[in-house]
């Protein structure tokens, strides 16, 4: 009873430092001081969710008071959001409701949690991608108050700081989900230290092996980069003394995240990462209005110092990013012989990309309310942007997150209208894009375009800096070839929407020429007609059938009514047989399915109704057929890998990072297991490893005498070609496991005469 006694005594006192160390960092700010409100909504939560426990063992009432702490300090939020924060969870996990909020809090702060609630609740099927549905009811509630999504952020933020508490798929389904939606997100409303937090935690759940050596290399390196950073800035600081320049220079690292993104992409390893060092100037300007000529008078000083490099400099001060950016990017050549990159932003600039919008409000001259004043151009494009696109809802909730991940999350580039006015359209946007970009009617219509005065095609590539001209025709239509050269979620969506419209059109068309084409050879239109007709002209479905007539792809005529009589020559059996091929099992396969998924199904296992999700499954070599090994990543023994339960009871085995493990652990975070290796180099897998080098007498018998003789491994296959003395192949072979690829990669860097080596998925 004692013990009891104490614990709850701690946990008082717990709770008390938090709540108080939450309003001391609110009482810094320059927000307007509403503690009793604040203190209100405190009191509230605790009330509400009292004698309730976390999975970590801590009150419930820690986690509200911690997303409060991330809204007011991390992200700058005021007392309307800290009130939200608090009482995100009340409605959804007590049995108070919206109205009692509203009626104790206001209206305000009732809308917003509501817009919380919507998100986390909602009910649905065991085939409904719930994640992208809650993305969709996110973006709705975010249109009307951008706040919700920050404190869903904030939110997500805690989740991830407190996930070692939960099992293993748990892990992977919160971190896959983060990567996928919520980091993204947070960068494209500016949010950039949240945004490299949650990348790393997830990163650090999802590979903990290759987190932890990172991290190592970074420690182990980390004297190296100070003298580096040291004698590289000693020159510029002073100068910039000699200027009057009131400034800090920071170290910026590379996130253990973004240093092993960099080595996956660009195969290469930690020691072939040049940029993994940045040098930060940050001043405070004498007067606001000229701090953008400052960025540029200290550029201009620093590159008589060091040369810079021409193709590198980024100016992001005329043109802001989408998500309020601002700075000027400067790649120069160290006395060390390295390219070093230089970021010179204001004291404004470096808040604002630290906190994003948020801090906006800071520097409203002679605004201290909180209240979000929707000024920012930028932003509100975007949300009408993502409520155009949920204006053609999607038959597909992924297709729709794809979509939306497409053009929000993508770097930016600038172009002109024929009057001057400038545009921000995502990288690698075509004309057509554009087109829709300005108004449906147009991109509907859209023949061609003038860019930059010259003739353009559709499919075009725009670059910054282009001017376009559109040009239409009322004769133009909707082509279905449109959506493979458009990037932008607007576009997409727009073409689809027409597309389905014309599609409903021509099959009214074609149900009501068949009816006609029936009653006139006196045949009555039932459904096991149409199966008979839509068979005969191997068509798979009714609505396809009835589009291929309105089309007039299909002309119907006397072979078809011979066909309906028992009298054509695919009639009775011999029409089935003649079919078979088409109905049959191998019809449904797509890209990527195990060849044996057609003729071994029965031997995979089948999960139970009482499987503990929660435990890993092994594969081991006497079990390893009873798992599908997809081909969309490989997996082989020493990857990093999940399980994920298909719609037929089955256990697909991915990669932790295989971009379709993404979108599962987004859309079905519920039937994603922890897997794990217990092999012991019994088995052989196919793995391939690229070589790149100059080319010289005798490298190919050297190449094959290390894999076979020293390492003692079959070459399966071995492609390579030469081309003015360099050459470039690929080597395919039988290994145990991950490190063997390993092993063979660092002997074979060994040889005289090959530049690079890596292992191919």
């Amino acid at each position: 009873m004692d013990e009891e006694i104490r614990r709850e005594e701690a946990d008082e006192k717990m709770v008390s430092e938090a709540f108080q160390h939450l309003l001391d960092s609110y009482l810094k700010s320059r927000h307007r001081k509403k503690v009793d409100i604040i203190t209100k909504a405190f009191n509230f939560a605790r009330q509400a969710h009292k004698g309730v426990r976390r999975l970590s063992g801590e009150p419930y009432i820690m986690h509200p008071i911690a997303v409060a702490q991330i809204a007011c300090e991390e992200v700058g939020l005021g007392s309307t959001s800290i009130c939200a924060a608090l009482l995100h969870d009340v409605v959804e996990d007590t049995d108070y409701t919206t109205e009692d909020l509203s009626n104790i809090f206001g209206p305000k702060i009732a809308q917003i949690v509501d817009g919380l609630t919507k998100i986390s609740g909602g009910i649905f099927g065991e085939q409904a991608s719930a994640q992208a549905e809650n993305f969709k009811k996110l973006l709705l509630t975010m249109s009307e108050d951008i706040r919700v999504i920050l404190i869903k952020i904030c939110d997500r933020l805690h989740n991830m700081r407190t996930l070692e508490s939960q099992p293993a798929n748990k892990q992977y389904k919160i971190a896959g989900e983060t990567l996928y939606i919520y980091a993204p997100l947070a960068n494209r409303l500016g949010l950039y230290k949240v945004k490299s937090e949650l990348e790393n935690l997830s990163f650090q759940y999802e590979h903990p092996d290759q987190f932890q050596q990172i991290k190592d290399k970074l420690k182990n390196t980390e004297v190296q980069r100070h003298e580096l950073f040291d004698q590289f800035t000693a020159p510029i600081e002073e100068e910039l003394k000699k200027m009057g320049i009131n400034y800090q220079i920071k170290e910026r690292v590379k996130t253990p995240y973004s240093i092993w993104t960099k080595m996956q992409n660009k195969h290469v390893t930690f020691e072939e990462i040049y940029d993994i060092l940045a040098v930060r100037i940050i001043f405070t300007p004498n007067n606001r209005e000229e701090e953008i000529n400052e960025c540029f008078n200290i550029y201009v000083a620093i590159s008589k110092i060091y040369k810079s490099h021409p193709d590198r400099l980024r100016d992001w001060l005329s043109h802001p990013k989408a998500n309020g950016y601002q700075a000027l990017h400067v790649t120069l050549m160290s006395k060390q012989g390295r390219w070093i990159e230089v970021q010179i932003r204001s004291d404004r600039m470096d808040e604002i990309a630290e906190q994003g919008l948020a801090a906006h409000w800071k520097y409203k001259e002679g605004e201290e309310d909180e209240e979000y004043t929707e000024d920012e151009a930028e932003l509100n494009d975007w949300l009408r942007t993502i409520k155009e696109i949920l204006d053609d809802p999607q038959p597909d909730a992924m297709d729709f997150l794809d979509a939306i991940k497409l053009n929000l999350f993508a770097s930016e580039i600038f172009v002109f209208t024929p009057k001057g006015e400038i545009k921000t359209m995502p990288t690698g946007c075509t004309a057509l894009d554009f087109a829709f970009s300005i108004h449906t009617f147009l991109g509907s219509h859209c023949i061609g375009a003038k860019v930059n005065h010259k003739l353009v095609p559709l499919s075009h590539k725009l670059e910054s800096g282009d001017q376009v001209e559109i040009l239409t025709s009322k004769s133009q239509h909707v082509q279905p070839a449109w959506i493979n050269f458009v990037s932008t979620a607007k576009a997409k969506a727009k073409i689809q929407a027409v597309l389905r419209r014309d599609s409903r059109e021509l099959q009214k068309k074609g149900e009501e020429l068949l009816d006609e084409f029936l009653k006139k050879n006196e045949i009555e239109n039932t459904l096991a007609v149409v199966d008979q007709l839509a068979r005969f002209h191997e068509i798979s479905n009714r609505e396809d059938f009835f589009v291929a007539i309105g089309k007039k792809t299909v002309l119907l005529g006397e072979k078809d009514v011979d066909e309906l009589h028992g009298k054509g020559s695919g009639s009775g059996k011999l029409g089935w047989r003649k079919l078979v091929p088409f109905l049959g099992r191998g019809s449904g396969k797509k890209d990527g399915d195990n060849v044996e998924q057609l003729n071994v199904s029965g031997e995979f296992f089948t999960v139970p109704d009482k499987f503990n999700r929660k435990k890993p499954v092994y594969i081991a070599e006497e079990n390893i057929g009873q798992y599908k090994f997809k081909h969309c990543c490989h997996p082989i023994p020493g990857d990093d890998i999940l399980g994920y339960i298909d719609n037929r009871r089955h256990i697909e085995i991915h990669k932790r990072a295989c971009p379709v493990a993404d979108k599962l652990k987004s859309s079905f975070g519920n039937r994603i297991l922890d897997a794990k290796w217990n092999m012991h180099k019994l088995l052989f897998f196919d793995a391939t490893i690229r070589l790149q080098g100059i080319d010289r007498m005798g490298i190919l018998v050297d190449v094959s005498r290390v894999i076979t003789s020293q390492m003692s491994v079959n070459i399966h296959r071995l492609t390579i070609g030469s081309e003015e003395g360099v050459f470039d192949g690929s080597i395919e072979l039988r290994v145990h496991d991950r490190d063997d690829v390993r092993a063979i990669i660092d002997e074979l860097k060994k040889i005289e005469g090959i530049q690079e080596v890596t292992q191919i998925m």
